[in-house]
């Protein structure tokens, strides 16, 4: 199974301003696997796990000279490291912080060996020893993106969507047929059906039986909440899956404390919310003014939205079940527009940079009688762009054209729903399996990252 992230690991193969490299995410999103797919282009590759070998956490306890660990690794393993042939991977590495530290040592005393470390609740190591600022790089991974789904089903539809082209100079705009375009949206339903869990997407992919798949999402919500223990006080595990349980009940909308049944406190709530998101199991969207860039410096910090990692899941924990994105994708986006809604979250972060932390943002405005929200902003280049999801066939965009007429540093602003193509006047419309062309039209990497998976 291609990955987006593949492309971005062999340009770090072969940059002579190689580093260490970190790769962050949640846990289940496939990052041991890719690494283990990357270790092919090497000659030799070893993996180190810090969960199956406990007892080689005491190597990191001495000095952490590069020379002494490699010769205690082989000692323990029986495999040599040989610095420019090698792939070294250290797994789990938030169980061992001095491990984290040395890979500023393997930086400094050994640039030419190639090192991974992977760890699923990392971020919280990090917190505590940092990042060996400019000698450790990091990459950050997602579920499956759309384009990726499509990689492991139908990978020639991939150059299709990335391949046609709204003209905004000549305002012309060429439909795909209706068969085509219908095609492509009930690949987007099979999508909001599955989510982009690797092991769902792999099942899928598979056997194409929703119901022999039907295990995963309930094992995948199981282990995110057994992992609760491992980084939230005993105190705090009763919020936390109270707060995993209600969060899927506000998506869509601007979350509140005070919408979550019981007597719970927000100086409760609020610490485990910042848990779950740097377990990278929820992803806040801030509100925004954007009246400028970076558009975080007009961010409301008591304002935002949250999405859970995937989609499906999001559905499971909500008790609804999927079969129906299969079976009538066009009702669906009508029926359930806050779940199309999150898809296009879910899409922007995957399709951001793997070095940058992306951080989602929409606009709100609550005056009296002037209420307006449009569902994400985003900044291209030195524009700031406005987006809405129109989960229906519905042509109302009186916030994004209030949103356009306030704010001179957006030229245009993109409707994603389930029309085909179109432009009028300044609103651009895209179908919604078209997210990443937005993305890459913006970045070459980006598009080339894309276009490597078809």
């Amino acid at each position: 199974m291609k990955r987006f992230i593949d492309y971005f690991l062999n340009a770090w193969k072969s940059s002579p301003l190689r580093q260490p490299l970190i790769i962050r995410g949640a846990r289940q999103v496939g990052k041991t696997h890719s690494v283990r797919v990357f270790s092919a282009s090497f000659p030799s590759f070893v993996e180190f796990n810090f969960e199956q070998w406990p007892e080689a956490k005491s190597i990191f306890d001495k000095k952490l000279d590069p020379q002494r660990i490699l010769q205690e690794i082989y000692s323990l393993t029986g495999q040599q490291v040989i610095p420019g042939q090698t792939l070294l991977f250290f797994d789990e590495i938030q169980t061992v912080p001095n491990a984290i530290i040395a890979l500023r040592y393997f930086y400094e005393m050994m640039p030419e060996l190639h090192v991974i470390a992977a760890g699923s609740l990392l971020d919280f190591a990090l917190k505590t020893v940092g990042m060996p600022v400019g000698r450790v790089s990091s990459f950050n991974m997602y579920p499956l993106s759309f384009m990726e789904f499509l990689g492991a089903l139908e990978p020639h539809i991939i150059q299709i969507i990335l391949s046609h082209s709204l003209d905004a100079t000549t305002q012309h705009t060429t439909e795909l047929s209706s068969v085509v375009h219908n095609k492509f949206l009930d690949l987007v339903g099979q999508y909001l059906m599955i989510g982009g869990m690797p092991k769902m997407v792999a099942c899928w992919q598979t056997m194409h039986d929703l119901h022999a798949c039907s295990e995963i999402p309930q094992t995948l919500i199981k282990t995110y909440k057994q992992d609760f223990e491992k980084y939230a006080q005993t105190y705090q595990i009763k919020y936390l899956n109270v707060l995993f349980t209600h969060i899927p009940l506000q998506v869509g909308r601007k979350f509140k404390y005070s919408d979550i049944e019981g007597d719970y406190r927000k100086r409760e709530l609020a610490p485990c919310l910042d848990l779950l998101l740097t377990a990278n199991i929820a992803h806040k969207i801030m509100c925004t003014s954007a009246q400028g860039i970076p558009l975080g410096a007009q961010a409301d910090l008591h304002s935002f939205k949250i999405i859970l990692i995937d989609v499906a899941l999001t559905q499971f924990l909500l008790g609804l079940k999927t079969g129906s994105w299969m079976l009538n994708p066009l009702d669906e986006f009508v029926n359930k527009g806050e779940l199309v809604e999150a898809f296009v979250g879910q899409e922007l972060l995957a399709y951001a940079h793997p070095r940058s932390d992306t951080q989602l943002y929409y606009w709100q405005r609550e005056t009296r009688g002037g209420e307006a929200e449009v569902d994400y902003v985003i900044q291209q280049e030195t524009s700031i762009i406005p987006i809405e999801v129109k989960s229906g066939k519905g042509t109302s965009m009186k916030s994004m054209r209030s949103f356009l007429d306030n704010h001179p540093n957006s030229p245009y602003g993109i409707r994603f729903s389930s029309n085909n193509y179109s432009m009028h006047d300044n609103i651009h419309s895209y179908p919604l399996y078209a997210v990443a062309k937005i993305i890459a039209d913006t970045d070459q990497d980006i598009q080339n990252a894309l276009i490597s998976l078809s």
